[in-house]
């Protein structure tokens, strides 16, 4: 059905699904090239993974903590369309907790926030693009060479000659099976079952406390990591807030709870962790479905040619943060070759 590839050289309207750093990478990238690109995203905001929950006195990042830049062409990028202004260095005492209990710093690498809040790139970024907030691509429909587009709502959004989607495994699978693309649905199962859901909490504790670290990656059986999110640049909030991410597997086990319940279970088990005994004055709990991507194979991106439809995001390239952009450059290199 699907023999004739298009011309690359002659596609103009290219619609991209999502706005975290995969997809607002790609449609910046795209719209340099010429081509108008529009971006759908489900949420009020752009942001994806670099995600902060607003609370009293400020705001708390629930999704990624903070990112590397490994690739030059990364910070390159985020310098020019996000600003300096936008990410600062975070200067953190970070650790791993060894199973025994013992800690031991992180290498030596320079990690980066975005400033006052990890939001504040995507936000920059953002302002490069054609956004279209709080609108969920349902479904896509093969209109001759094209792809016409429907939110949840039945409305039609457009037709584009290609299709970006940068939204997780399970949902870029709903899409695409809904738009009777089984195969590639398919191929995305694997995908889906690596991606593992994440309870986030944010703690405000009155006073200060000082456990040894401002961030580590645990050993424990209800807590993955925990950090001093007033410890990263441009925060300047009164007490401390906290945030707690719980483990993939208690999570699992605890994905319907309720969030005071879960606020409560990742509070003392953060006391247990550092032995503190003070009480938070305030908890703000977020539940992500699917927060961190597992497995080896990342084959960087899926580009099928001959729909026009491409897949980038950082669970196709190592799960970080750098991984989105890699993913979504690649794409790009691919789709205008």
């Amino acid at each position: 059905m699907f023999n004739q590839a298009p011309d690359t050289h002659l596609i103009r309207r290219i619609a991209v699904i999502g706005s975290g750093i995969a997809g607002l990478t790609a449609a910046i990238l795209l719209g340099k090239q010429g081509h108008s690109v529009t971006v759908f995203e489900k949420s009020r905001g752009p942001g994806g993974r670099l995600a902060a929950k607003r609370v009293s006195g400020g705001s708390a990042d629930i999704g990624a903590q903070y990112f590397t830049s490994r690739n030059p062409a990364f910070m390159d990028f985020l310098t020019r369309y996000a600003g300096e202004s936008s990410f600062s260095p975070w200067a953190g005492r970070l650790m791993f907790q060894h199973s025994d209990g013992k800690r031991a710093p992180f290498p030596e690498e320079q990690r980066f926030v975005g400033t006052p809040r990890m939001t504040a790139i995507s936000r920059a970024l953002s302002a490069h693009v054609e956004l279209v907030p709080e609108t969920r691509i349902e479904r896509m429909a093969r209109a001759s060479s094209k792809w016409d587009l429907f939110d949840t709502e039945g409305r039609d959004r457009g037709r584009f000659d290609q299709v970006v989607v940068t939204a997780p495994p399970a949902q870029a699978r709903d899409l695409v099976q809904a738009s009777g693309l089984d195969e590639l649905a398919g191929r995305l199962e694997h995908a889906v079952s690596e991606v593992a859901p994440c309870w986030a909490v944010a703690a405000h504790f009155s006073q200060p406390l000082d456990p040894g670290f401002d961030g580590m990656r645990c050993q424990h059986p209800v807590l993955y990591w925990v950090a001093n999110n007033s410890s990263k640049p441009g925060r300047e909030d009164s007490g401390q807030w906290w945030v707690l991410h719980g483990d993939a597997e208690w999570t699992r086990a605890h994905v319907d709870a309720s969030p005071e319940k879960v606020g409560g279970e990742l509070v003392r088990a953060f006391q247990d962790l550092t032995g503190a005994d003070q009480q938070p004055d305030d908890i703000v709990a977020h539940r992500w479905l699917y927060a961190r991507s597992g497995g080896e194979d990342f084959p960087g991106h899926l580009w099928l040619e001959q729909l026009g439809i491409g897949l980038a995001g950082d669970w196709l390239d190592g799960g970080r943060v750098e991984g989105a952009f890699n993913s979504a450059s690649g794409l790009v290199k691919a789709m205008t070759n």
